[in-house]
């Protein structure tokens, strides 16, 4: 009998098919700035392979990609040049958008010189210190952000990374290149659209978050705009028309599609006890967050990044807690 040995396995690319160098003009943490796109350390979307080196994916018009940004070149680790290198059909295309990715028109600096910066609590002003190169990350992919945010409503984060992760390592193409192992590209609209309703119960989501899923999917070619469309009024007015979209959700897509120094998330599990016990030593609810965050309207979020870069956690009071799974009974 003759055994046919199989085929050898086809090596991944490693020689870029595209390839970036820019300066970023201030220091730029890429850890800290690409990182808060992922979740977790086996996120399929983003991957950070080192404190400055993060890989992730996306879907463009020519086609997927997977992109590795990093830094090259000689000088203070924050300053030196960004390198992205690309791989797929896409790469080209990507390249015009990376450097939005990693912050580039994110601008720290009037901020920094204002009354309002100079009335941060001394944590927040010493947290910026130490973390000079956080910046504020504009994906412009809205679907992708959409997405993620939809399945992170009303659930656990555990439950909604679960969930995230089933559902893209199933209908998301596997990353072009050499990306790490579990690594895929985001599904397109027309896959979110195709998925079946016992997918969604075996990822554990709802039926409410996978019908605004799919609402959302059916709305990708507005979002496409919405993604290139500047940051005001108009931007949140497009998302909200959009039902099972709320102030939580958009504040959330926009704080990284266009990065929104401004968006709060507002009916946050979390966001206002850690503000209020920050700043009042005391639990609080939404609109005493907004109270407390009034005097640096016009650059919230940026107080709110600060807080989390600071590490301060509110007290804890209660077991952590474990959703059941009735997804077989």
């Amino acid at each position: 009998m003759t055994v046919t040995a199989p085929p050898p396995a086809r090596r991944r690319p490693v020689t870029p098919d595209a390839e970036l160098v820019w300066d970023p003009e201030g220091a730029l943490h890429l850890g800290q700035t690409l990182g808060v796109l992922g979740r977790g350390n086996a996120d399929p979307l983003v991957r950070l392979a080192a404190p400055d080196a993060v890989w992730v994916t996306a879907g463009t018009a020519a086609g997927p990609v997977t992109a590795l940004f990093s830094r090259t070149g000689a000088g203070r680790p924050l300053q030196r040049p960004v390198r992205v290198r690309a791989w797929g059909p896409g790469a080209e295309e990507f390249l015009l958008e990376a450097p939005r990715w990693a912050g580039a028109e994110d601008a720290w600096e009037r901020f920094e010189v204002s009354d309002a910066f100079r009335a941060l609590p001394h944590r927040l002003s010493a947290a910026r210190h130490h973390h000079p190169g956080l910046r504020l990350p504009s994906t412009g992919r809205v679907l992708d952000r959409a997405v993620l945010s939809v399945l992170e409503q009303r659930v656990t984060v555990r439950e909604a990374v679960a969930a995230h992760r089933q559902l893209v390592r199933r209908y998301g193409e596997p990353a072009p290149g050499p990306a790490p192992e579990g690594m895929r590209v985001p599904p397109t609209a027309e896959a979110w659209c195709r998925v079946p309703v016992w997918e969604w119960h075996r990822a554990g989501v709802d039926g409410a978050r996978a019908a605004t899923v799919r609402r959302v999917a059916g709305r990708a070619a507005a979002l496409e705009r919405l993604g290139r469309a500047p940051l005001d009024a108009e931007l949140h007015r497009g998302l909200r028309s959009i039902p099972g979209l709320g102030p939580w959700t958009v504040a959330e897509i926009v704080q990284c599609t266009h990065g929104d120094p401004d968006s709060v998330s507002v009916f946050d599990f979390h966001l206002a006890d850690t503000v209020c016990w920050f700043f009042d030593r005391r639990p609080g609810d939404d609109r005493r967050m907004l109270e407390l965050l009034e005097p640096w309207r016009g650059n919230r979020q940026r107080v709110v990044r600060l807080l989390r870069a600071s590490g301060f956690r509110k007290p804890s009071f209660a077991p952590r807690l474990h959703p059941e799974d009735h997804r077989r009974r």
